[in-house]
């Protein structure tokens, strides 16, 4: 075989290898697209909700993160603790007159709180990620586990 006819077939035999890979490198990134914010409350960075903690009285933060999240991460001082499975269960419970922040790690489950509140008439303006904020420079509450007396 002359060397352009080797080299073809070469190409030839590589094509699909070579798709292979470009279809298993779009697959690899795919998950960080997944973790991409898609919901339609507003995702607040740190100015913003500092903004909104200006006014106490007018504010329900709701952390939707299990306890051992709070107490390993840190929290917010002040906040109404609905776990995200919990939250449609709980609307009675959530005052109906104040504006709602909701809360998780990088907002992924508090966007999705907040979309539902907003659905069922809550006046959702944020969600935001105790994470996020942190990095953003906020500071968290660490909260210690009450042990048990024995």
């Amino acid at each position: 075989m002359k060397t352009p006819t080797k080299l073809l077939l070469m190409l030839l035999l590589l094509s699909p290898t070579m798709s292979f890979a470009a279809e298993h490198s779009q697959h690899a990134q795919a998950p960080a697209a997944a973790s991409e914010y898609k919901y339609k409350t507003p995702k607040l960075n740190r100015a913003q909700f500092d903004a909104l903690l200006l006014k106490p009285a007018e504010l329900v933060v709701i952390d939707v993160r299990r306890p051992d999240e709070l107490t390993t991460k840190g929290g917010f001082p002040v906040y109404l603790s609905i776990q995200a499975t919990e939250i449609e269960k709980s609307v009675d419970f959530i005052p109906k007159d104040r504006s709602i922040v909701t809360v998780s790690n990088h907002a992924g489950r508090a966007g999705a709180a907040a979309d539902l509140l907003a659905a069922k008439g809550f006046k959702v303006v944020g969600a935001v990620g105790a994470l996020n904020y942190e990095e953003e420079g906020g500071k968290l509450t660490k909260i210690a586990p009450v042990k048990p007396k024995s």
